[in-house]
């Protein structure tokens, strides 16, 4: 399979370029317009790569970074930024950034700087990106979006994948609304927070049958999946 990376870049045209070149060294390319878009998808496909500009609407490539790493730690980061300030560059690194490239840049720059980012942490890519979580007594199929206890196995919709998922990756921590909401449906208001909470009613009826298992609402914040730990 090929490296796919995801592009987040505002310049409509300056994404296509970029994108172009990386396809023709023998990348897969996902291209988002904006830092929630983005987001969005970073959380319904699988990455080996993000490359973010800084200056981004709805959200710029720090906080998308500081959003991805939250939920992997190892996946590489490039930020691309028409600021060559010393600040800036050290904020990036500081969220979690792996590289810099300063605008205008030439395509042979950008190819060796993906080429060494993806050298740099081959042996943690796929680390993250476990297919079956165990929780409780139920098997969680990421890909195939299944739910299998001892006795029956659910068929969840993606969004009722999307949310476990998230739930699953942060067990026994809070997780904030807004994190599930702009992951899952790239924006965070009302209508959208009210179709969160029936997902996590459904949610909870499916994981019923194990009381270790429980999806606490932590009222104003948001929502944590607790596992009980065998000692």
């Amino acid at each position: 399979m090929k490296p796919k990376i995801l592009l987040v870049e505002d310049d409509t045209n300056l994404g296509f370029i970029i994108s172009d070149q990386l396809k023709m060294q023998g990348y897969e390319v996902a291209l988002s317009s904006d830092g929630m878009e983005g987001f969005k998808r970073f959380n319904e496909e699988h990455f080996d790569m993000c490359i973010f500009d800084v200056m981004m609407p709805k959200k710029d490539g720090f906080s998308l970074a500081e959003d991805v790493r939250k939920i992997n730690k190892n996946i590489p980061i490039l930020f691309l930024t028409a600021k060559a300030m010393t600040e800036d560059k050290v904020k990036g690194f500081n969220v979690g950034g792996d590289d810099y490239l300063t605008k205008p840049f030439s395509t042979e720059e950008l190819k060796v700087r993906v080429r060494a980012l993806m050298k740099r942490v081959d042996i943690h890519i796929g680390k993250e990106n476990e297919n079956e979580v165990q929780i409780g007594h139920f098997v969680f199929d990421i890909s195939n979006f299944t739910l299998t206890g001892p006795d029956s196995e659910k068929k969840l919709t993606k969004k009722e994948a999307q949310i476990l998922k998230i739930l699953a990756k942060f067990q026994n921590q809070v997780v904030a609304r807004e994190m599930v909401l702009n992951a899952v449906w790239g924006k965070d208001d009302y209508f959208v927070g009210r179709s969160l909470d029936v997902f996590i009613t459904k949610l909870r009826k499916y994981i019923a049958s194990d009381p270790t298992v429980v999806i606490e609402n932590i009222h104003g914040i948001g929502f944590k999946l607790n596992l009980e730990q065998n000692n």
